[in-house]
């Protein structure tokens, strides 16, 4: 008998403040290229807190919830799009205080277990997390920015949230849920302000300014199909063996423990795809932080500050010259993201105005997430996470996202693709010789 999430109550919360910090928010082209595709989706899991009763657990994160969103307006507002000639429209965020979703649910029949021991994602995952696949960012218009679920499990709490990616990067995402996770611990503050303005964000490129971009009824992405999502756990030693194999064979000191990684990833997907001698040329586009690499963005810039860096390898090349050769090119290519790259990148993208160059259908191998965020610092009062998870919208085949491990220094992969790619690859990652 499947097991079932038992809808208690659903409202809307809104903050507190009479004045909103800021009260409109345009979309620039780094946000902008996010409006055709899904929200994100992350959700905790944490063991049971001890409270006299779950009402007060739910009031807590209710009131806590008000009060961050003072600090983060827009999250409370609502998309507006302001028409322009030639079928175009600019996008804002309107910070109305509309409110963001919140939902109480109950899924008594399901312990932490069911969801964190099996190495393909529960189903039940996506009955945690709101916002479920087939919501586009565009349609925050008339929905919500920001929506969280928060369930009670047989043994546990779920905490799943949900953020237009038009709005926040995952960078901001994980920045407003440990404001909110410190505000929920007792404090009157939080210690990293957002940072709204967005003149300087691209050095030179005029972030406020109103970008014309066709209309998207006609260009939204259809539903993906969903696929099969299996986790891969990295311990900081198999880290480190990697990282040491890779620089031992390309010579050098200056490959880091992601590139190795990415480059392991990537062989074993080769190797694990390949089904006949017809030479292909394998494709990896890597998404890639701006705020450590321009110093126009400062650290607490609240929205998307990301860019992706794409490389090709021939399948012989790949495969045959080794884990150093392929990790030293992905360090290359990472290292031509200037601050006078990515802000040409920039311009283009204002320039064009052109929708589909996101990450809702490319390439074959696309890695996103970062092991950087400090997704185990939500503490809401009650400890710390066990385990992080994703929900199953924004998922398309070959997407990698990277994630922090439970364990210092670990990292773990959620990989997207069908079942015959998934299962000889299980074997490849696990083999470091290769």
């Amino acid at each position: 008998m499947p097991k079932k999430v038992e809808l208690i109550s659903s409202s809307l919360v809104r903050g507190t403040a009479t004045a909103a910090s800021v009260s409109r928010l345009e979309l620039n082209p780094w946000d902008l290229r996010f409006l055709p595709i899904s929200p994100i989706q992350r959700g905790l899991i944490f063991h049971s807190p001890h409270f006299q009763s779950q009402q007060n657990l739910i009031q807590r994160l209710q009131t806590s919830l008000s009060r961050a969103l003072d600090f983060f307006p827009p999250l409370a507002g609502r998309l507006a799009a302001t028409p322009h000639d030639g079928d175009t429209a600019s996008f804002h965020v309107d910070c109305d205080n509309a409110g963001a979703e919140f939902t109480h649910a109950v899924a008594a029949a399901v312990s932490i277990s069911d969801i964190i021991e099996p190495t393909y994602l529960p189903e039940i995952v996506s009955s945690l997390i709101p916002i479920n696949t087939g919501v586009t960012n565009y349609q925050g218009i008339s929905k919500p920015l920001l929506a969280v679920q928060v369930t009670e499990l047989a043994d546990g709490v779920f905490i799943g949230c949900a953020a237009n990616h038009a709005v926040v990067d995952g960078a901001s995402f994980w920045h407003f849920l440990n404001s909110w996770s410190e505000i929920s611990r007792g404090s009157e503050s939080i210690s990293k302000s957002p940072i709204f303005d967005r003149r300087n964000a691209a050095a030179g490129v005029d972030e406020n300014r109103l970008i014309h971009i066709p209309t998207l009824e006609k260009n939204l992405k259809a539903p993906i199909p969903l696929l099969q999502q299996k986790l891969f756990h990295f311990s900081k030693e198999t880290l480190g063996q990697l990282k040491a194999k890779a620089n031992s064979e390309a010579g050098t000191d200056k490959i880091s423990t992601l590139q190795a990684l990415m480059a392991h990833l990537w062989r074993s997907t080769v190797r694990s795809q390949t089904t006949n001698n017809d030479p292909t040329t394998p494709v990896m586009t890597i998404v890639i932080g701006a705020r450590a690499r321009m110093s126009s963005f400062p650290d607490g810039y609240f929205g998307n500050a990301i860019c992706s860096a794409t490389l090709a390898i021939g399948e012989d090349e790949l495969l045959q010259e080794g884990l150093g050769a392929a990790a030293l090119r992905i360090n290359e290519v990472i290292s031509e993201k200037t601050d006078e790259a990515i802000a040409r990148d920039a311009e283009k993208k204002a320039q064009l105005g052109r929708m589909g160059v996101g990450m809702g259908g490319g390439p074959p191998l696309l890695v996103g997430g970062s092991h950087r965020f400090d997704m185990y610092g939500c503490d809401f009062g009650w400890g710390k996470p066990i385990v992080v998870r994703s929900g199953n919208a924004r998922k398309t085949e070959g997407l990698v996202v990277v994630s922090p491990a439970a364990e210092a220094d670990g990292i773990d992969l959620e990989v997207y693709f069908k079942k015959k790619t998934l299962r000889p690859m299980e074997e490849f990652l696990t083999m470091l010789h290769q």
